[in-house]
């Protein structure tokens, strides 16, 4: 039982603290620093909807602000089988810049970005979504990356609206503030994992084909431009940001979704764990090993509660206080100076419970093909 509580506890550790610790000290010992330029080649902007009457016409005016040299843009909406006001949407807004490619079957996003690439004239692609803003300066900021000719993917930075009386904003909001340094750190050393789903870019010439299905475009997509030999970075000043107004069971929906992705990668691609994946290391510490942290917990109060004496007594109490404070934030009990501590605290269960019944819906194949 000892021998089960160290070796989780080190995993859960190393997940969590020492593997952003070591993207940290690379960053600082051996940075690689991205050659930045005001540039301005020719930018297709790929926008996949479905259903999104609602937000569409903010998110195109949105589009329309975007400090970028107007004869150096187009936009490319393609509307996956909508069936509601989408489509009359995008058929007012045409013109000769911002072009809709209709599907009348709904396919998936993966087939929707495919369609869009393949009517793009752009030398660089920027892939964003609906519900997002993108600050005026940021497709300038995003684009100055590939100046660098070793720069094949360039990931912006997403900033979530807080609200303070949504019970997990605390801690999501930390949860994505660390996940934002380990990119900003990887891509420094090197190059990130993935990129932000809502606003990144890639050279044309470098992307393949989605497979159909594909829940994860914004960690495929970026794989495949690392194992061409071009580098993935993330720029925090290349800024989108969205409304934050979650709640514990939205954010389990789209934790399983995402980590079900993850699966479905190694599934996709088995290429990533083997040595033509240049960032397979990085694979596997950042993303793989948070699919195990759910057993590694377990393995921690299992044996905690059968030990039972000294420093594993007091792990045991730690593990109960912290989980019935979860609790009492999930059914919005007031906890005062508490609140802090038992926000990250549901966050983080929701995160791992999210992970194990990911495996489970991997495992039994159920999947779904569109988030919005």
């Amino acid at each position: 039982m000892k021998l089960l509580f160290w070796v989780s506890l080190c995993l859960i550790f190393f997940t969590y603290a020492g593997y952003p610790i070591c993207m940290y000290l690379r960053a600082r010992c051996w940075p690689r620093p991205v050659r930045r330029a005001r540039i301005f080649p020719r930018v297709t902007i790929i926008l996949a909807a479905q259903n999104e009457e609602k937000d569409l016409l903010r998110k195109l005016d949105n589009l329309a602000v975007l400090n970028y040299p107007a004869d150096r843009l187009e936009v490319i909406v393609v509307s996956d089988g909508s069936t509601d006001r989408t489509n009359k949407i995008l058929g007012a807004w045409q013109d000769s810049s911002h072009r809709a490619v209709i599907l009348p079957k709904h396919h998936g996003k993966a087939d929707a970005l495919n369609h869009g690439v393949a009517e793009a004239h752009g030398e660089i692609i920027c892939f964003t979504d609906v519900r997002q803003t993108i600050a005026s300066e940021s497709l300038k900021n995003l684009i100055s990356n590939f100046a660098d000719v070793s720069v094949g993917c360039a990931s912006g930075a997403l900033l979530l609206g807080e609200n303070e009386s949504t019970p997990s904003s605390d801690g999501v909001g930390l949860y994505w503030r660390l996940e934002k340094n380990i990119r900003h750190w990887e891509g420094l050393g090197g190059s990130t994992i993935g990129a932000t789903g809502a606003f990144y870019a890639v050279r044309k010439d470098l992307l393949l084909p989605l497979p159909m299905g594909t829940i994860l475009d914004d960690v495929y997509i970026p794989l495949q431009v690392a194992r061409q030999g071009s580098r993935v970075v993330f720029d925090p000043e290349a800024v989108a940001w969205d409304d934050f107004m979650s709640s514990p069971k939205r954010e389990f929906r789209r934790k399983v979704r995402t980590l079900v992705g993850n699966y479905q990668l190694l599934q996709l691609a088995p290429w990533l764990l083997t040595g033509t994946n240049p960032l397979r290391l990085q694979l596997v510490c950042h993303k793989l090993l948070r699919l195990l942290v759910p057993f590694a917990l377990v393995g921690v109060l299992v044996s905690t509660f059968c030990l039972r004496h000294g420093m594993y007594e007091l792990a045991l109490v730690i593990q109960i206080v912290l989980y019935t404070l979860a609790i009492l934030t999930a059914l919005r009990a007031k906890l005062g100076v508490l609140t802090r501590l038992s926000n990250i605290s549901l966050a983080f269960i929701v995160l791992n419970t999210a992970a194990a019944v990911a495996l489970i819906y991997f495992i039994v194949g159920k999947k779904a093909v569109w988030a919005r």
